[in-house]
């Protein structure tokens, strides 16, 4: 299978590079009295004064830790869906051992069946390689087998947001305060770096064991984002997606606040702002129904969220070339102190109660109580299919630096209970359900959301 992808445009894009925008690196002045043409290469190799040394694994990249499967025991399962699984694991090498990890195993013959999730699972790999941020979950290692890809993950004891959400039904303004800080300073801080995240969800945010915020899952992340540009991709859970990507018109960064508006809703009411009783009843209430905003709320929230939620992108709070920074100045947040929110100074309103490192309570127990299993693959890629993952091996720095640092030898009911029921991922026109799913989740999000993505 040759390594092509489809090629997504942007307007703004050009595809024409006029030369005075070369960059220094594709210019090379060349000298000839910096040449010496009457040097042999021939006469070169076949110096006595050459040192010739055999190229191995032991001698190119020396400096980068080897890792694979077996420097990692598996000890429970977190999650599963139709591309793979993820694990609680325990580094049993080097000097990070008995560190605890979650490996993420996707199999690439499930994958590679289709360009768009193939590009889409290199780009979640590249992002979080390229993302560091105190409320985004860590990379610490990517590497591949032949008919496997491994993402090994910082462990996030608190699990999903969604799992407290659901079990206090609904939360105070303060609680959702506290949330939406951190996630807002960790969306602004993608769209910094031209990054969509489009899958905006409780249960894409995890806590630490502390109780801090962590996004996860940047499979529907689309990179490249520029001040202006858009992109066509229909993709993102229905509940929480921005009309214009429901009728393809084109979207850009402000997507985002259009979920974070929803989660905001959600968090306060128990549910998202617009559901119905079927996917297409939900999609038009999505692009044309009216906000109910329960009297309860206080007017500053009533006002932030109406303005997330605008369907005019131009009208939307968080839209404009300031992006996050007019939603951090509302006055819904006129209490929050910025810089203790960056610190992770706030005191979280919920602390975990986890009793140790690899405390899994707060996981599902459909899988938590199931044996750990990595299954063999079945049928190993051809050689040219395999070179589409090439270069997806990762270290993280932290794990090199220490490396460096010594000498290296070789129960309320909740609300919304019932009403998300099954995911999906397939053709809108269609509405039918695509199984394998692209991207992993835990047990109550397979349960309760209507994922798509359409090419």
């Amino acid at each position: 299978m040759a390594g092509v992808f489809d090629i997504e445009l942007h307007e703004g894009d050009s595809i024409n590079q006029d030369e005075s925008d070369q960059s220094d690196d594709d210019i090379v002045e060349s000298r000839e009295d910096e040449y010496n043409h009457t040097t042999s290469v021939n006469s070169i190799l076949q110096s006595d004064n050459l040192e010739r040394v055999q190229l191995s694994e032991e001698n190119v990249n020396a400096g980068q830790e080897k890792t694979g499967p077996q420097d990692f025991e598996l000890c429970k399962i977190l999650g599963e869906g139709g591309y793979g699984k993820v694990f609680q694991v325990k580094k049993v090498t080097g000097k990070d051992k008995g560190s605890i990890f979650a490996m993420k195993v996707l199999r690439k013959a499930s994958i590679i069946r289709n360009q768009k999730d193939t590009a889409h699972t290199k780009a979640e790999r590249n992002i979080l390689e390229a993302v560091k941020h105190p409320f985004i979950v860590n990379l610490m290692y990517a590497f591949q087998t032949g008919g496997k890809l491994y993402l090994i993950l910082e462990y996030l004891c608190g699990g999903e947001l969604f799992t407290y959400l659901d079990r206090e039904g609904i939360i105070l303004e303060d609680t959702a305060c506290f949330y939406l800080s951190e996630i807002i300073l960790a969306l602004q801080h993608l769209h910094n770096q031209g990054i969509i995240y489009r899958d905006l969800k409780p249960e894409n945010i995890l806590l630490d064991g502390e109780g801090h915020v962590k996004l996860t899952d940047f499979g529907l992340c689309k990179e490249h984002i520029e001040e202006g540009t858009v992109t066509h991709t229909f993709c993102g859970t229905i509940e929480y997606m921005a009309p214009e990507i429901l009728t393809r018109s084109g979207h850009g960064k402000a997507v985002d606040w259009w979920s974070l508006g929803a989660l905001m809703f959600d968090m306060l009411t128990g549910m998202p702002p617009f559901i119905g009783d079927d996917r297409r009843k939900t999609i038009e209430k999505i692009l044309r129904g009216k906000l109910s905003l329960p009297l309860y709320l206080t007017p500053d929230a009533k006002d932030l969220i109406q303005k997330l939620l605008k369907r005019q992108v131009s009208q939307r709070l968080g839209s404009g070339p300031d992006d996050a920074e007019q939603i951090i100045n509302h006055n819904f947040f006129k209490h929050i102190n910025w810089q203790d929110v960056i610190s992770r100074k706030l005191e979280p309103p919920f602390k975990p109660s986890i009793k140790s490192a690899d405390d899994t309570s707060q996981f599902d127990e459909q899988f938590t109580a199931t044996v750990p299993v990595d299954s063999p693959v079945e049928s190993t890629l051809s050689e040219s299919a395999n070179m589409i993952f090439q270069g997806f091996t990762y270290v993280a720095p932290s794990v090199l630096e220490e490396m460096c640092a010594q000498p290296r030898v070789v129960n309320a009911r909740s609300p919304r209970k019932g009403i998300l029921n099954t995911e999906f991922s397939g053709n809108l026109h269609s509405l039918s359900a695509r199984s394998p799913d692209t991207h992993l989740r835990t047990a109550s999000h397979f349960s309760h959301q209507h994922r798509y993505f359409q090419p």
